[in-house]
């Protein structure tokens, strides 16, 4: 087949390899899975630091392709930037669903807290979420994609559909509001 010896991650071959793929092309499969499937592990690995379960995300991500490649939306972003995100994703919310091993009864911590410090962190926190839900709206999913998804501005860009310059404006508007907030 000449399209898995094209050059490598062309948009013009990857969707002409989704193409494929929707008319159960087993073989367009298998070119995608060579093209993208260290990438997809790189990034469940990273996330979950347990090769088995990132094996897992690896086969998750690409039996949603097989299953449903209209999922990927071409206009929106690279095939394997989508995938970066897709795996990531998943592998977060595998962690999410992991239970602990060991029951607390079987548990001993020690605990060094200062408590003050503890409370003022405390405080900290609420003045900062109540900062954040006066926030715009695009202001603030842009910045917790940033702070809290751990995603970086191209990654937002290309999530959002939002130019690079407006989602860098979008965070450095947020974080100069929570700034002045904190120091009023």
């Amino acid at each position: 087949m000449g399209l898995a010896n094209a050059s490598p991650q062309s948009p013009q071959d990857d969707a002409a390899l989704l193409a494929l793929v929707r008319r159960g092309d087993e073989h367009a499969m298998a070119s995608l899975f060579d093209r993208y499937s260290r990438v997809v592990y790189s990034v469940a690995l990273r996330v979950l630091r347990d090769p088995a379960s990132a094996e897992d995300i690896l086969q998750e991500v690409f039996i949603q392709i097989w299953r449903s490649p209209e999922g990927f939306i071409a206009v929106r972003g690279s095939l394997g930037g989508w995938l970066t995100v897709v795996a990531r994703n998943r592998s977060i919310d595998a962690l999410r669903r992991k239970r602990p091993s060991e029951t607390i009864d079987d548990l001993s911590l020690a605990s060094q807290y200062d408590l003050a410090n503890e409370a003022e962190r405390n405080t900290m926190v609420e003045r900062a979420r109540g900062v954040m839900a006066k926030l715009p709206v695009e202001q603030r999913k842009t910045l917790e994609m940033a702070f809290f998804d751990g995603l970086t501005h191209t990654e937002i860009a290309e999530m959002t559909g939002d130019p690079l310059g407006t989602v860098k404006t979008r965070i450095r508007s947020a974080l100069m509001t929570l700034r002045k907030a904190f120091l009023a």
